[in-house]
């Protein structure tokens, strides 16, 4: 059988890796294949981005029917694979026309017999992964069908929340931190509309977790402390993930953190949290898109706090995640998103390469990425705790806003207006991150009966999330692909310019300087609630 080279999978190691030996060709592994779609994808994002251009009562989103219809996989196409995965014993474990995707198992020989790939065991200092090099090859009768192959590497995604500082148990305030609530004041988030109270009833808020879990009684526990209703809160299991809680050092604390300052903004709206597998793309991909097409639940603002450096990821990954960002911004769903904790290195002291990156999935255009900032003196600039990168100390240090221009990525329409800085990079003009910063510090949290102060920009995409849920019920209307907006009314006062401070990493990683207008620290500047509601 005639092999050809699946574009865009061409895949480096983690800098520093160190072979480990093969892998075990009857361990038992899954493949997310993705396939074209029946649509013109390119036209939907032309659509996408025009209508986003309009007032919001004249824009028109697609239903998830719609959507599947017009822009999902043909049944000739999945057919097609599933014949082909027959061939070498291979499990269709989901296959989704919309999702335009089929998920595989079998044993790693099998798998890679169907496809063929370079992959083997690494060690690393962050851990030891499955690692693929090169490309992958698909059968020549399924080039042009397959558009992208996730699973054979199992690198983790990054983010760890800032700092937890873990005191008694008292409740907010002091060491402990303060409530989001006290945030969405800061930046004037709407609390009513025509005297009903904003509390988020009716939306749906997905978030996207990779490991880690919560516990009702911790929840229960926290929403009481701030006198608040305990939400209604629903686990997803992705790729056989769940919600399997642990201690307050593991990835809880970002589970925590994403409900409890969400959920304490808007109460009474429903949160549904995907939890994937943290084993590379696939994990990552399949979470997003079981909450893109969710076509029960339908939520309307999407919260992530996890990514990776933009350029250390194939051309089929970005493909794919961006195909998932233009279908939630055709279904009203926004996309918010954390720009990263470790400035322009965009990676903590254990996994830095020495270069500089933007965070993935924040540079993607058709996602709205949620800088940080600290509260000085009554002011908010940029966050930068002006620790320097040390692997001794808890987390690496270096804890400040992720930011910069993405060498993946032009300058979207609605940048165009905006004066953008020179890259640190060296490199030409790119779509610029942040858009828009709020608070990274100082949230109170309940993690696994701990209780303390936590943050990082990971707080800011739930917080925005929630500010996106309230206007969504104020307009009884998703306010969907947000971006153009923002930039098309900085100047009339929907956000605050912050113009102190840089994302510098002391003595280790240059940083951009805040100023006048948008920079590359805290975008844009603040929102402002109210301002946006009154209008969009």
């Amino acid at each position: 059988m005639a092999y050809v080279a699946l574009p865009g999978s061409n895949r480096q190691l983690l800098p520093d890796s160190r072979p480990a030996g093969p892998v075990d060709p009857s361990e038992i592994a899954d493949l997310t294949i993705h396939v074209r779609s029946k649509g013109d994808l390119e036209a939907l994002e032309w659509q996408v981005s025009e209508d986003a251009k309009r007032p919001l009562s004249d824009r028109r989103y697609l239903t998830h029917d719609e959507l599947a219809s017009q822009y999902g996989a043909s049944k000739e196409d999945l057919d097609k694979l599933e014949a082909y995965a027959r061939q070498y014993d291979l499990v269709v474990l989901h296959r989704s026309a919309a999702e335009r995707s089929l998920v595989l198992q079998g044993t790693l020989g099998d798998l890679r017999a169907a496809f063929p790939a370079n992959v083997q065991i690494y060690h690393h200092a962050a851990g030891t992964y499955r690692g693929r090099t090169g490309e992958i090859s698909v059968p020549e009768e399924l080039s042009g069908i397959i558009t992208g192959i996730f699973g054979f590497d199992t690198r983790p995604k990054q983010r760890a929340p800032y700092h937890r500082k873990q005191a008694s148990l008292a409740g907010p305030g002091g060491q402990n931190g303060v409530a989001a609530t006290e945030f969405a004041a800061r930046y004037n988030f709407p609390p009513s509309l025509n005297g009903t109270q904003l509390t988020g009833a009716g939306e749906t808020v997905a978030i996207i977790e990779l490991g880690g879990g919560f516990r009702m009684t911790d929840l229960k526990a926290f929403f009481n402390e701030i006198a608040s209703p305990v939400p209604t809160v629903t686990a997803v299991s992705v790729d056989k993930a769940g919600n399997h809680p642990t201690t307050p050092e593991s990835a809880d604390g970002e589970v925590m953190l994403d409900i409890e300052v969400a959920g304490a903004v808007v109460p009474e709206a429903r949160f549904a949290i995907y939890f994937g597998p943290n084993s590379g793309d696939k994990g990552f991909i399949d979470a997003i898109s079981a909450a893109v097409h969710d076509s029960e639940r339908k939520p309307s603002v999407l919260s992530i706090s996890w990514g990776a450096p933009e350029d250390l990821l194939p051309k089929a990954s970005i493909n794919a995640y961006h195909a998932l960002f233009v279908a939630a911004a055709s279904l009203g769903i926004t996309v918010c998103a954390a720009s990263g904790d470790h400035g322009a290195a965009d990676e903590d002291a254990i996994h830095w390469d020495g270069k500089i990156h933007v965070n993935h999935p924040t540079s993607d255009p058709f996602v709205l990425a949620c800088g940080g900032t600290q509260v000085q003196n009554g002011e908010d600039v940029v966050w930068n705790d002006g620790t320097p990168f040390d692997r001794s100390v808890p987390g690496g240090g270096g804890w400040t806003t992720g930011g910069g221009i993405s060498v993946v990525f032009p300058v979207p329409d609605y940048q165009r207006t905006t004066t953008l800085p020179k890259s640190i990079n060296n490199t030409p003009v790119g779509r610029g991150v942040p858009d828009i910063a709020m608070s990274a510090t100082n949230y109170f949290t309940r993690v696994d009966r701990a209780e303390g102060a936590s943050g990082g920009t990971s707080a800011v995409a739930p917080l925005m999330s929630a500010l996106v849920a309230r206007l969504n019920q104020a307009k009884q209307k998703p306010v969907g692909f947000i971006n153009p907006f923002l930039y098309a009314n900085a100047a009339k006062n929907i956000v605050h310019d912050v113009i102190s401070g840089n994302n510098a990493i002391t003595n280790t990683v240059k940083g951009y300087d805040a100023e006048l207008g948008w920079d590359a620290c805290t975008g844009l500047g603040t929102p402002d609630g109210q301002a946006i509601l009154d209008g969009i």
